[in-house]
């Protein structure tokens, strides 16, 4: 058999153009199979690394609309609530005894983080119907400045933790209105956070408290009005002292009690009673306002004030204006609450905080 410099020129460049395709194509076999061994490695020894598989859902939205009907005396305005079908993903956490959690599927964006000065002068209004001045003054300027935060993808839970959630993962009930399917509260920050550990430990996932800022993206759902359902609230859409009005809302009852929760219709991403109902513990410790905060969605860890926490939502025992997406308010990390209880989330990895 003649040796390949024997061979005829042009025969000779084609064999070498085939050798050259042949290690080409062995040499990526090889890769391929080498990335998929290191992939499966990876996956088998870090499943944080796999999402969580997700399941979808359908729930009802709600958005308020103020009709203003011409008439004697300056006319008559009443609140018209338009009902809508939407769908979002979630997982379902098995917590034992026929008790799970869901958890709702959070898409990543940017949103704006507080009131602006237009909302300002509104909600100092809001205030005024029940305070001074000054202290109005004071709480408004909690909220400022109005700044941009991006939020990437997370879980959260699609209601706050129910008294048969905290019970299966901690084995008491310490609420004062008795209820499987309501809100836990009673419970301090420190209780959260041991839930939280407790949680982790039982199902090999990360969860925690949110931050303030996942915690009001949560809540507006991509909204920019003072509530998720729009300008002013009324308490067949939340549960609140409704004895008290939000701007051109109307006056309703006071049920002076937690409701089960998903009572009411959910928000634009699933989730329920973001609005009143309890108050919900943050991660972060309590700053006087946003001057240097995060802009990344994490939580605000720094130069805060460690003895108080943050709480967001309002709750059954406070006007509308305290249930607003951008308000805010702090309590001791030991304080138990009978308007105060918490939510969880988790990363989009299981095993990443």
């Amino acid at each position: 058999m003649p040796g390949p410099a024997q061979l005829p020129q042009d025969i000779q460049a084609l064999a070498k153009l085939n050798a050259i395709n042949l290690i080409t194509r062995q040499s990526a076999n090889v890769f391929t199979t080498l990335m998929k061994e290191i992939t499966d490695s990876i996956e088998r020894k870090v499943p944080a690394l796999k999402p969580i598989p997700l399941e979808p859902f359908e729930f009802e939205t709600a958005r308020l609309v103020i009709v203003k009907k011409p008439g004697l005396f300056g006319g008559k305005t009443t609140v018209e609530i338009s009902r809508s079908r939407s769908r979002a993903e979630y997982f379902a956490e098995d917590l034992g005894n026929g008790v799970t959690l869901d958890m709702v599927a959070v898409p990543g964006d940017e949103f704006l983080m507080g009131t602006s000065a237009s909302q300002r002068e509104a909600t100092l209004q809001e205030y005024l119907k029940t305070i001074s001045k000054e202290n109005a003054e004071t709480l408004t300027s909690l909220e400022l400045p109005q700044h941009k935060v991006v939020v990437p993808a997370f879980r959260m839970g699609k209601y706050p933790v129910t008294q048969a959630q905290y019970e299966a993962i901690v084995g008491t009930n310490p609420s004062n209105f008795k209820g499987a399917k309501r809100p836990v509260e009673q419970v301090s920050w420190d209780d959260a956070i041991a839930f939280c550990t407790q949680l982790s430990q039982k199902t090999g996932k990360t969860y925690r408290l949110p931050s303030e800022a996942e915690w009001e993206y949560a809540c507006r759902a991509g909204t920019t009005t003072p509530f998720y359902f729009g300008e002013t609230m009324t308490p067949d859409l939340a549960n609140y002292d409704g004895t008290n009005t939000y701007g051109e809302g109307p006056k309703g009852t006071n049920r002076k009690q937690t409701t089960d929760v998903g009572s009411f219709p959910a928000n634009a991403f699933g989730l329920y009673d973001m609005h009143g109902n309890v108050w919900e513990w943050c991660a972060d410790p309590w700053h006087g306002n946003y001057n240097g905060a995060p802009t990344d969605g994490s939580a605000w860890t720094t130069n805060g004030n460690s003895e108080r926490r943050l709480i967001r939502g309002g709750s059954w025992f406070g006007s509308p204006v305290y249930c607003r997406a951008a308000a805010r308010s702090s309590l001791a990390p030991a304080v138990r609450n009978f308007a105060v209880g918490f939510r969880v989330v988790c990363s989009v990895f299981p095993g990443l905080s």
